[in-house]
This record gives C-alpha cells, sequence and structure tokens, in this order.
C-alpha cells in the first residue's frame, strides 16, 4: 500500500479497539470462571440427585423404608392391653390466624387418645384483641366437651415462633408429658394421627422424632400452587425418605411431628436465633445422637400460600435461615464427637451445602446470568452437555414424583428459575449476616380448605395496588434476558433465544403480579 492511501484511524477504530481489548482481557477471564464454578456446582446438584434417586428406588424395591421396619400394629394391640398411655401434648402455635384457627383446634381435640392423657396446648401470640376472644372461645367449646384445652397468650412475640415453643413446654403442667406433637395454625390431622406416630417413639427409646408427610388441600387453587406441590412433593418423597432411611436424619418440617421432650431438653430446647428454628432443634438433636423416621405413608392436610407476596416471603425464610444455620453451626458439626465423620459429612456437605445453598445458586446464576452473558461473549464456549443435558436430568428426576403435573414441566422450570433469584438473594443473606436475616413474616392462610371447590378452581381476582403488583427486579431481569434473547436471534447460531424469551416471559408475567390469587386489600 502506497503511502499516500493510508488512512488515519477514526475515533471509533480506538473505541472498538479499547473495547476488544477489554472484552478480552477483562470480561472473558472472569466469565470462564465463573462458567467453570457453575459447572461445577452443577456437577454437584446433579450427583446428588442421582444419588438420592438411586437410594429411593433401592428403599423400594427392597422395602426398606425406616418405618416399615417397626410393626406398628403389633404395637398399637400392645398398647392398647397394657393400657400405659404416655401423656401427649399438642402445641398449635397461632398468628393472627383469623381464616383457620377453627380447623386446627376442631382438628387436633379430635384426635383419638385418652382424653386424660392428652393436654392441647393453643399458644396465640395474635395482636389482634377481637381475634384472641374468638379463639379463646374455640377452646373454652371443646373444654365443655371434655378436652384438656390450655389456652395460652403472651404480651410479646420474642422468639416469634420458637419463643412460643419454648414458653409452652415450660408451663408447669407440661412436667408430665413425655411426647410434644405440634401442628400449624392451618394443619387438620386425621383422628388416628397420635396412634399412628407415637408407638414409633415407645418402641425405640432412641427416636426423637416422627415427622409425617403433608397433603396440600388447595394445591389445584391455580397454577401457582400446583408448581409448588411439585416441588414440595419431591422434597417429602425423596429428601425425607432418603434422610430417614439412611442415616436416620432430616429437616424437621416445623409442623406434623411428634418430639420426645426428653431430646428436646437434651439439644439445648427451642432457639431463635435463626429464623428456621425447627431446622436448628433437628441438626442438634442429631449432633446428639438421636435418631428421626419419617413415616411417608401418614399425610396431614394443610394449606399452601396462594398468594405471591405470601409464597416469597415464605421462601425468603426457607432460603435465608438454612444458609444462616450452616454458618452458625459449621464448626460445631465439624467437632461435635459424638456422631460418625459420615453423618457429619452429609449434614454438611448434602444436606446444608448443596441442597440448600448451591441448588439456589446453579439455578438462577447458571441458568439466569452465566448463560446470557456466555452467549453475547461468543469466545466463551458453553459446553451443551451441562448447559442442556444435566439440567434436563434434574427436572425428570424432580417431576416424577408428581406424574398429574407432567405437562405443567415447562411452566414449572421457568417459574423455579424466577424463584431462584429471590432464593439465591436470601441465601447471600443468610451467610453474611446481613439485614432481613432475622424477618419473620407469618405465612398468611386464606382458609380456603373450607370453601367449595368451585370456587377453590377459579378464583376470582380483585384488584390491588399498582405498586404492589409490580415487582421492579423481575421486570429488570426480563428485560435483560429479552434483549439476550434478541440479540441471540440476530447474531447467534444456537438457538437459546427459544428459552430465554420463555424464561424472559416468566419474568414478565411475575413482574407484573400475574402470578397465584389476589386479595383485597
Amino acid at each position: 500500500m502506497l503511502l499516500s492511501e493510508w488512512v488515519e484511524p477514526t475515533p471509533i477504530f480506538y473505541l472498538q479497539k479499547i473495547f476488544q481489548d477489554m472484552r478480552v482481557s477483562m470480561v472473558i477471564p472472569p466469565l470462564t470462571v465463573a462458567l467453570c464454578i457453575c459447572m461445577a456446582m452443577s456437577i454437584m446438584m446433579f450427583i446428588e440427585r442421582v444419588y438420592m434417586t438411586v437410594v429411593v428406588i433401592l428403599v423400594k424395591i427392597m422395602r426398606k423404608k425406616r418405618y416399615t421396619q417397626y410393626n406398628l400394629e403389633a404395637l398399637k394391640e400392645d398398647l392398647e392391653q397394657n393400657r400405659r398411655y404416655p401423656m401427649v401434648l399438642v402445641q398449635i402455635p397461632m398468628f393472627n390466624e383469623k381464616e383457620v384457627y377453627k380447623l386446627s383446634i376442631g382438628s387436633v381435640c379430635s384426635l383419638t387418645w385418652p382424653s386424660d392423657r392428652l393436654i392441647v396446648q393453643v399458644l396465640d401470640d395474635s395482636t389482634n384483641d377481637v381475634l384472641r376472644t374468638l379463639v379463646e372461645m374455640e377452646c373454652k367449646k371443646w373444654i365443655q366437651r371434655g378436652v384438656n384445652v390450655k389456652y395460652e397468650t403472651r404480651n410479646n412475640r420474642n422468639g416469634y415462633k420458637a419463643g412460643a415453643l419454648r414458653e409452652g413446654l415450660n408451663k408447669e403442667y407440661v412436667s408430665d408429658c413425655e411426647f410434644v406433637v405440634i401442628f400449624d395454625a392451618d394443619f387438620q390431622p386425621d383422628e388416628e394421627f397420635l396412634w399412628r406416630t407415637v408407638p414409633y417413639l415407645l418402641e425405640n427409646p432412641e427416636l426423637a422424632l416422627v415427622q409425617a408427610r403433608w397433603k396440600f388441600v388447595n394445591a389445584n387453587e391455580c397454577i401457582m400452587t400446583r408448581l409448588q406441590e411439585m416441588s414440595l412433593a419431591y422434597h417429602f418423597a425423596v429428601e425425607q425418605e432418603v434422610g430417614s432411611s439412611t442415616c436416620q436424619f432430616f429437616g424437621f418440617n416445623g409442623t406434623a411431628g411428634v418430639w420426645r421432650i426428653k431430646a428436646i431438653e437434651d439439644a439445648g430446647g427451642w432457639k431463635d436465633r435463626t429464623t428456621v428454628e425447627d431446622m436448628d432443634l433437628a441438626v442438634r438433636a442429631s449432633l446428639k445422637g438421636w435418631k428421626f423416621v419419617f413415616v411417608g405413608d401418614l399425610e396431614v392436610k394443610n394449606e399452601l400460600p396462594s398468594t405471591f407476596k405470601a409464597y416469597r416471603y415464605q421462601q425468603h425464610r426457607w432460603s435465608c435461615g438454612p444458609a444462616n444455620l450452616f454458618r452458625k453451626m459449621t464448626k460445631e458439626i465439624i467437632f461435635c464427637e459424638r456422631v460418625s465423620f459420615w453423618k457429619k459429612l452429609h449434614v454438611l456437605y448434602a444436606f446444608f451445602f448443596v441442597r440448600k445453598i448451591i441448588a439456589h445458586w446453579v439455578t438462577f446464576f447458571f441458568y439466569c446470568v452465566i448463560i446470557p452473558i456466555s452467549i453475547m461473549v461468543p469466545e466463551v464456549k458453553l459446553p451443551k452437555p451441562i448447559a442442556i443435558y444435566i439440567p434436563a436430568t434434574i427436572t425428570i428426576l424432580n417431576s416424577a414424583c408428581t406424574l398429574r403435573s407432567l405437562h405443567l414441566l415447562v411452566l414449572w422450570i421457568l417459574f423455579e428459575n424466577v424463584m431462584s433469584f429471590h432464593r439465591s438473594k436470601a441465601t447471600i443473606i443468610g451467610l453474611l449476616g446481613a439485614n432481613r436475616v432475622n424477618e419473620w413474616v407469618v405465612t398468611e392462610k386464606l382458609g380456603n380448605t373450607t370453601k367449595p371447590k368451585c370456587s377453590v378452581r377459579a378464583p376470582k381476582r380483585t384488584r390491588s395496588r399498582l405498586g404492589e403488583r409490580l415487582h421492579f427486579s423481575e421486570l429488570i431481569m426480563g428485560l435483560l434476558l429479552l434483549y439476550v434473547a434478541c440479540y441471540d436471534m440476530i447474531f447467534g447460531k444456537d438457538n437459546m433465544f427459544i428459552y430465554l424469551l420463555l424464561q424472559s416471559s416468566a419474568f414478565f408475567v411475575v413482574g407484573v403480579g400475574y402470578v397465584g390469587i389476589s386479595t383485597p386489600n
């Protein structure tokens, strides 16, 4: 080229050169590292899911479920013949439960157990004086029918649920009780509940907890409750069953369980240092050597949150609490001398790290952040087996527990990815002990168990304030994913825009509040 033909580069050329250099030196290396970390976490979660699936299949084929190793009928018959019924306390903690308090009190007071060996304790922390009066009147109604009901209130909410349960156990009349049963205000146990749980504790003195399964009475109320049912069905059918059948440890679900009071005292009692006081107690009791059993064929009716606001607060508590407990108990678990190395490894790695932290981070950071960014940076190659086949396998394993909802599989994936945004944020708050780490918002119940089926299947959507319906973080995520989808549609070659368009739509739907049902302000 002749010197006369040389053209001086334009400012745009220099800007492009600077941007390219920054892309190579500042974007690609950290993105590659983040991609490798996410792939490692994805593989960890995949291995954990496959392991639990194999265990559940083997347990079912070999008929080795932990609770089936007890001869329940023989235990019940022996108990009836000897007539040595243990004293049982049933606690019902509640807070402004105007829609459901009658359901729980009525169901518990109808339990078949000798009336002189049963105490029903209603722990009412309600701040509404009128509601307190109504709850007390309901208790008096059952007292007149011969049920030993104790109505207890507090002038404060110190410790929230844990505080109420702790103070309830400290009452003088509880000293003769051997076992305590806990039901949240929306739970309705069958009449035979005590006969199907207490005998296990009588037979095995090393047993601290008998946990029943939840049955959702309003699962068909809306799409959101159907999707919740899919997630929770896997939790009970797989996670709880694997923990019970292998190392006899799992997280107490906070309700629908029977505890040996001696085990609670041995573990240090109820503590309110996190928002998952139930899991806290279970871990501490396990470290003391106590064992748990999950009774998978015993179901207790309860209600799923059907408004997105209630569900979001619940998921924040369920995600932030375990992470915060992991932060506070890691050292205690490592240096515990009463349990084996393998059980400590199970609690720290499988129970806490993979299921309570990695599961949320992979779902959000990998599928909603790293993959979209890697599309914008084609120099970073995205391995398809990690990006497509592993999550597909995990999804199939998760959904196998709710076959009736298989047609909702795509919606479940998209909704779980949206919720992983809140769960990941809550997990980070829990690990750092940041603001909102001890935020406790009682899950709103609408009492839909008593409504006609027609209204449950087709709930009316009522108007609510615009500010309450809009969720700007979800809308921003939707816009970002939509931008990447458009970019991939024009410049990409792997058709990832299909997934990105669907996922951005899910963020938009949640962002405008069109999920769950709406209730009057």
